[in-house]
């Protein structure tokens, strides 16, 4: 294997079991938060278990998200994602890792953000205002099951924020002051019934690592995931029941490269459908990211200067993004949390 993590490498992909571990939530906040410790210290990816989100809304979310998917594409398409990010994003309109691939992801998907009314000071910052809904006669009970599951979600996000700062020698409420106006998206996704060729440059979704602070992510039963790690991307399969938690740029950034943000890709067999939904758990907009005290000292400064979480959200899509600004405005294209 060679050493570059892009679409070209191949050879056997073992299972990623032993680099990913499960945590179970129901044993005390220290035993768990020592392990979180260990997890992001190596691949920055964790299984969570007994984490609280009830499993029948669990299933009635992907059984409205199929609904959805199921849906004529003109219809889909009445939802077309704002620039807010918000809204339905067709097949194939993402390219994640643009060097290495010969088309877009196969997958479609749809954005939900926390909700911001449109006349509301928050509306007035980039990524943030009112979702786009389903129509309610072709899909009635969507919003109310997806708005659940979403709270359900941010709660189980709040939790592990308590495991994060307690990993990092902090108070357990540190990071709580920064999540009062939180960014938050649900991105479910449909990843079409066609193999993967990575040495074709088609993939279900391309190589990238995650922006923000931490990715909180559900699949169904069939795998796909696959992550760097020792040099090979290495699977990462479904655990009923389970939550897959990994870190993102922003949360390496801000533990000073401490915990790692890993490259990750979904490759897809073909055999069937396959769905999952991913929450992007980020900070308020206008939160400062520097260095922790805990990451730094005299022998090891600081990397990167301090920025706000909006900011660096906006500064790395206008890195991978022609044309798009990092001074966004309302009006910008939409963003991708994704990379």
């Amino acid at each position: 294997m060679g050493p570059a993590p892009n679409g070209h490498v191949m050879g056997t992909v073992p299972h990623g079991e032993k680099e990913v571990p499960v945590i179970d939530l129901s044993q005390s906040e220290v035993a768990a938060a020592a392990q979180v410790r260990a997890a992001c210290l190596g691949t920055g990816f964790f299984y969570v278990a007994n984490h609280g989100v009830d499993e029948a809304l669990v299933e009635n979310v992907f059984q409205e998200n199929k609904d959805f998917f199921t849906l004529p594409e003109p219809e889909k398409r009445r939802i077309l994602a704002d620039e807010n990010n918000r809204g339905y994003t067709p097949m194939s309109e993402e390219t994640l890792d643009a060097p290495h691939q010969t088309e877009g992801d196969t997958k479609e998907g749809l954005y939900f953000g926390r909700e911001v009314l449109p006349d509301s000071e928050e509306a007035h910052m980039p990524l943030h205002g009112p979702n786009q809904w389903p129509a309610q006669d072709a899909l009635p009970h969507y919003r109310h099951v997806t708005e659940t599951y979403f709270r359900a979600v941010t709660a189980l996000g709040m939790r592990l924020l308590r495991l994060l700062a307690l990993a990092l020698d902090l108070p357990p409420e540190h990071f709580h002051p920064m999540f009062t106006r939180p960014m938050l998206f649900l991105r479910p996704l449909h990843y079409a019934p066609r193999r993967s060729h990575p040495e074709q440059g088609i993939f279900g979704a391309g190589a990238h690592s995650d922006y923000g602070m931490l990715t909180l992510l559900k699949t169904d039963e069939h795998p796909g995931l696959q992550i760097w790690s020792g040099g090979k991307f290495v699977d990462v399969p479904p655990r009923p029941g389970t939550f897959i938690v990994n870190l993102g740029d922003m949360l390496e950034r801000w533990t000073n490269g401490r915990f790692k943000s890993t490259l990750h890709r979904v490759v897809v067999d073909g055999s069937a459908d396959r769905y999952s939904i991913p929450f992007f758990f980020e900070p308020n907009f206008d939160t400062v990211v520097e260095c922790l005290p805990s990451c730094c000292g005299p022998d090891n400064p600081a990397r990167y200067p301090p920025t706000t979480s909006g900011q660096h959200l906006l500064d790395k899509y206008a890195e991978t993004h022609a044309g798009y600004s990092a001074d966004a405005t309302p009006g910008a294209a939409p963003i991708t949390l994704e990379g």
